[in-house]
């Protein structure tokens, strides 16, 4: 009895549907149902709340409240960026180009290149005349006062006085009495070997300049690598464009 009771009320049952716009009324558009206002009166709702909760924090603020970010950034493009003096720029473009493109592994290989070349250099130059080089001192001793007054540097190292002043190829005058000068000794040419020696002094100053760039590129590099790290840190020095920034890791025991 129950299943055809069930049955019976199941066939005379009907889905329920909302009336549709009279033909009268067409010309208005569709009826909004009710599920077409809920919408409407959410989204209403919820705009009412934010302005209303807008209003409130407006009411409640302080006129005298300051932070320290309104004077540190400033509007660029419609958006606030956080201004930075320039000696506190912490990577260069050029730098910041590099650690983009390139692996530590590429710019430590480059470095170690640019530090074999300049030994090279230096082994040829052997920084003889470079202005950088500290001046040697060399002192003499003599018995006596008198000595001292009559001193010559010349007559001393028994050399000729136009090579007193020379801090390398100084032969004595014994060698110069019994051997030919080789090399050049005409002025125009003399001239021009010194050209050339600068020239290789400064090519040595770029690379020097060239593989400390590259030192600290690789150790802002590495140093990004090991912030990855989980492990607690706190910062002990800022970077800056000729240093990497410095921290001080927690000390984790090992298993």
């Amino acid at each position: 009895r129950m299943s055809s009771f069930r049955k019976a009320l199941k066939s005379r049952q009907r889905n329920h549907h909302e009336r549709s716009q009279p033909g009268f009324r067409k010309h208005l558009g569709l009826l909004e149902k009710k599920k077409d206002y809920k919408l409407r009166a959410d989204d209403y709702h919820k705009k009412q709340n934010t302005l209303a909760a807008l209003r409130k924090k407006a009411l409640d603020k302080n006129p005298d409240e300051f932070y320290y970010n309104m004077i540190n950034s400033q509007l660029q493009d419609g958006v606030h960026v956080a201004k930075k003096a320039n000696e506190e720029v912490e990577v260069t473009e050029e730098q910041k180009k590099v650690m983009r493109t390139q692996d530590i592994k590429y710019v430590e290989m480059k470095r170690v290149a640019e530090a074999k070349k300049i030994e090279r250099l230096k082994g040829e130059l052997h920084l003889l005349e470079a202005d950088s080089k500290q001046k040697n001192k060399h002192t003499f001793f003599v018995d006596s006062k008198t000595e001292v007054q009559s001193f010559e540097l010349a007559n001393h190292l028994n050399t000729a006085p136009e090579l007193v002043g020379r801090v390398f190829n100084r032969p004595t005058l014994k060698t110069l009495e019994t051997k030919s000068i080789q090399g050049a000794v005409e002025p125009r040419m003399l001239k021009k070997l010194a050209k050339q020696r600068n020239h290789q002094y400064k090519i040595l100053s770029q690379r020097i300049d060239r593989e400390k760039k590259m030192f600290v590129i690789s150790q802002k590099i590495q140093t990004r690598k090991d912030l990855q790290d989980k492990n607690k840190k706190v910062k002990v020095q800022k970077e800056t464009p000729n240093a990497a920034a410095i921290y001080k890791f927690e000390a984790k025991r090992k298993r």
